[in-house]
């Protein structure tokens, strides 16, 4: 495959849009969104996210929302959701819309790259037939020649984007590769590494790559659920977590994780991923989902204890203003998928006077159903409760001073991250 190279790519979030422009300096860059308003606000130079500035970038890009212009690229790559379904299953739609309709353009010898989080074998056995079944062409299997024969080649390269980290972006992180063909697998390495300042690993088998994607986050998943039921049980004997967890960080080999709400498209989704295929192959995963059972039962635990603060300070908790600052999933980014925040809001939403969130880049991305709870401004002397869920900076940089100014009299503050440290505020 010696003709010039031209990159498809398919899905334009957090995942798709970084490296887009990454390719677009090296190779000119078809990059596809169903979304036409975001597909249109690329093309003004304006990402709702605001992960990239596009305007500082003078790219080689066609941003477009018509597959059909996709039909020009000979090396795509898929960076489309993989959520879960309301029944925790793996939610595969998006990607076999994907596969199909790369069938429809796809050309013989062209590479196919995935880059959404699967569960080991996807890939091979689901996106692979869908591409074949809709191209009429085979995918290259390890020993073919391609001289004898005509198909197409596959590829999965684990996304590592982590929105919100100034220090760690595309470029910096560390990138595995892998396909089931040399001829693709050294291709496919060529392309990454134009881009990939740090170090890219190459693998020749596609299933290990899907493995050890899923398991970077699964086992974040179970430590930080460790730490939550740490934090459960500290509670109730009155000592203060976080000091226990300094003093034990004073061994060496401690991991130091931290207490708190488990959200997002990848730590809260990746574990229902591994456990769906381990239940296929027999095998139930009591860990992997323990550890989501905690995790996911951290809001409960926090409404449970505000209540019983507020009980303890003859606070009237039906009558009360709450204000929660802080809405996305993680911190520094305006992403709310699977956000724990939003568990937190609709238990109390209509159990008390009002409840006003505080996270302007969030407002900016959310529906009219949310939006009414959102305020870019907060009045001060106004909230009987406040309960900080995600250490934004723009949250950490405002003083207790004037955090404290935004309660009443007969008022406490819940800093679930004990972003402050403070001795008078409550936390986990």
């Amino acid at each position: 495959m010696k003709k010039q190279l031209k990159i498809g790519v398919i899905g334009l979030g957090y995942v798709g849009l970084p490296i887009s422009i990454a390719l677009s300096k090296y190779f000119y860059v078809t990059a596809f969104d169903l979304s036409k308003k975001r597909v249109k606000s690329l093309i003004k130079g304006d990402d709702i996210n605001k992960d990239v500035n596009l305007k500082d970038n003078n790219t080689n890009i066609n941003y477009t929302y018509n597959f059909e212009d996709l039909r020009s690229s000979n090396f795509y790559i898929v960076c489309v959701p993989t959520p879960i379904k309301k029944n925790k299953l793996p939610d595969l739609s998006y990607l076999k819309k994907a596969s199909i309709s790369i069938g429809k353009v796809i050309s013989k010898n062209n590479i196919v790259v995935f880059e959404s989080t699967v569960y080991p074998g996807t890939t091979e056995e689901i996106c692979a037939p869908l591409i074949e079944k809709n191209s009429n062409l085979k995918v290259f299997k390890k020993n073919d020649n391609i001289l004898k024969k005509t198909g197409f080649f596959i590829g999965y390269s684990p996304e590592r984007i982590n929105p919100g980290d100034i220090n760690r972006k595309l470029t910096n992180i560390s990138k595995l590769v892998s396909s089931n063909h040399k001829e693709s697998l050294n291709i496919i390495y060529k392309v990454y590494k134009k881009i990939i300042r740090a170090k890219v690993y190459k693998y020749d088998s596609i299933k290990i790559c899907e493995s050890a994607k899923v398991i970077e986050n699964v086992q974040r998943d179970v430590n930080i659920a460790l730490i939550n039921e740490f934090a459960i049980i500290f509670k109730k004997m009155n000592i203060d977590v976080y000091k226990v967890l300094e003093a034990a960080s004073t061994k060496w080999n401690f991991l130091n994780y931290k207490p708190g709400l488990v959200g997002g498209h990848c730590i809260g989704v990746d574990p229902y991923y591994l456990s769906y295929i381990a239940k296929v192959n027999g095998i139930y995963p009591k860990m992997i989902l323990n550890g989501r059972e905690i995790n996911n039962s951290m809001n409960l635990h926090v409404v449970k204890d505000i209540k019983q603060i507020s009980k303890k300070l003859d606070i009237n908790f039906s009558k009360s203003k709450i204000l929660i600052m802080g809405y996305a999933f993680k911190e520094n980014c305006s992403d709310i998928r699977n956000t724990q925040v939003k568990n937190i809001l609709d238990k109390i939403k209509n159990k008390v006077n009002l409840v006003h969130i505080f996270d302007p880049p969030v407002n900016k991305n959310i529906d009219k159903d949310l939006k009414k709870y959102f305020k870019n401004s907060l009045k001060k002397n106004y909230y009987d409760i406040i309960i900080i869920t995600v250490p934004h900076d723009f949250i950490i940089k405002k003083d207790i001073k004037y955090i404290n100014s935004l309660t009443t009299k007969k008022s406490f503050i819940y800093d679930l991250k004990n972003i402050y440290n403070n001795d008078k505020f409550y936390t986990l």
